[in-house]
């Protein structure tokens, strides 16, 4: 091997409806990438364990999930879409990975100090372990590349931790199986097993804050179902959270510097833009000036077109489970081809009997 195949993977946690911020910073850059890429796309079930163990409906959250992808456009023949638990390589992967990481490293991890609070002692070891889980998600695979947020840079960079820890320790190992490549990590040669995996940011993510309140994210775990527009929501729904959304008595602003101290104007304009694949300054030089009750129904007519096929396809593959039960056994046959040809080769890196 001369070189890393290219492959983009990524995947959705199923915990709580998808919501318009799931789909503009995640799901629809999917279907962009995957255009040009091998792509691999995933439902975390394993990590959902980590938020809450007992879940009423992991199924219906699971082939919610995978009905959001392909609503969307994923095509899952061309590509694969699977769910984490039908891999168990995944888990094998991460065992290991629990080895190769270090307490230091985990103990920095930001999202286990957030989640975890005050009462960490209480905290599952899953979710104190669970970065290395994502490792293994993305390694089995040899991934070199993964779509992220903010949030999760933290995590890809431990993922090149662990991955080069591994590389160095087995560098003995590695190059007799000649399955190997020759990378360079800033100005030292290593002949890797795993890649460096590589964060995909295209273009700047769109922020989609809370309809309630700018300052917050758009959340699934938001007790106010006002606070987000869902997939799943119809369009007499996505009107009514829009007309009420929180706002300001202002105009709108004719340029993007009149936005600042304005996090809910900020907001519903960043939506518009990223709906319409314009930026903040285009939307402000249309509607720059006018009150809200002129832009809200602008915004309620661009939501509904853009949300309303995705609701519509998601509704029907959410009425024919059988359908999407076929398409993640097939995904996941086939991801499990790919995930066990990598641990063949890692038990015999490591020395293990087979």
């Amino acid at each position: 091997m001369t070189e890393f195949k290219p492959l983009v993977f990524s995947g959705v946690q199923p915990t709580g409806n998808l919501h318009l911020g799931n789909y503009l910073g995640a799901i629809r850059k999917f279907v962009a990438l995957q255009e040009k890429n091998d792509c691999m796309y995933c439902v975390v079930d394993l990590h959902a364990l980590t938020a809450q163990l007992v879940h009423e409906d992991m199924r219906g959250q699971i082939r919610s999930i995978t009905a959001a992808f392909l609503a969307a456009g994923i095509d899952p023949k061309a590509h694969i879409v699977f769910n984490q638990s039908q891999v168990p390589q995944h888990a094998e992967l991460a065992w290991i990975f629990n080895c190769v990481a270090r307490i230091g490293w985990m103990n920095r991890m930001t999202q286990f100090k957030d989640k975890a609070g005050k009462d960490r002692e209480q905290a599952s070891l899953g979710l104190y372990a669970y970065p290395s889980l994502m490792a293994a998600d993305i390694l089995v695979y040899r991934a070199t590349h993964v779509p992220v947020g903010e949030d999760q840079k933290q995590h890809l960079e431990l993922t090149r931790d662990i991955a080069m820890k591994f590389n160095m320790d087995f560098a003995e190992q590695i190059r007799p199986t000649g399955l190997g490549v020759d990378i360079l990590v800033g100005d030292e040669p290593v002949h890797a097993y795993f890649p460096m995996v590589e964060p995909l940011i295209d273009g700047p993510a769109p922020r989609v804050m809370s309809l309630k309140d700018g300052s917050k994210k758009m959340s699934k775990s938001d007790p106010s179902d006002l606070s987000r527009i869902n997939l799943m929501d119809d369009a007499e729904t996505i009107s009514k959270k829009i007309r009420k959304a929180k706002t300001d008595p202002d105009a709108l602003p004719s340029e993007e510097e009149g936005l600042k101290g304005r996090p809910e104007a900020d907001n519903l304009v960043g939506i518009y833009a990223a709906l319409a694949d314009r930026t903040k300054a285009e939307v402000l030089a249309e509607f720059g000036g006018q009150q809200f009750s002129v832009f809200k129904p602008a915004l309620v007519d661009l939501a509904v077109a853009v949300l309303a096929p995705i609701n519509g396809e998601m509704r029907r593959l959410m009425g024919d489970p059988g359908h999407i039960d076929a398409v993640l056994r097939d995904g996941g046959e086939r991801a499990r081809e790919r995930a066990e040809k990598t641990m063949t080769e890692i038990r015999d890196i490591i020395g293990f009997v087979r």
